[in-house]
């Protein structure tokens, strides 16, 4: 994995475990957005994971019913495409 990828891994768990510490753990979906960030950035390309991590921390808000939000498959990971 690339340094630029685990600085990022990195800084998301950081904050992630101060989150945790002061009891602010409130995300409205399922992996947290926090676990969703991390998988995003191991398994995706840079530009890809931080998209996806922007669009989903911008959907996490008080209107926003949350629920099971998976990170979508890859091209590669797609059983119908190989």
């Amino acid at each position: 994995m690339k340094l630029v990828k685990k600085i990022i891994i990195f800084c998301i768990q950081l904050i992630s475990k101060i989150f945790r510490w002061n009891n602010l753990r409130a995300c409205r979906f399922t992996p947290s957005c926090s676990e969703y960030a991390v998988e995003a950035f191991r398994r995706m390309r840079l530009t890809r994971a931080f998209d996806l991590t922007v669009r989903r921390i911008l959907r996490c808000h008080p209107f926003c019913e949350g629920g099971y939000d998976p990170l979508p498959m890859a091209q590669s990971e797609n059983p119908r495409t190989g």
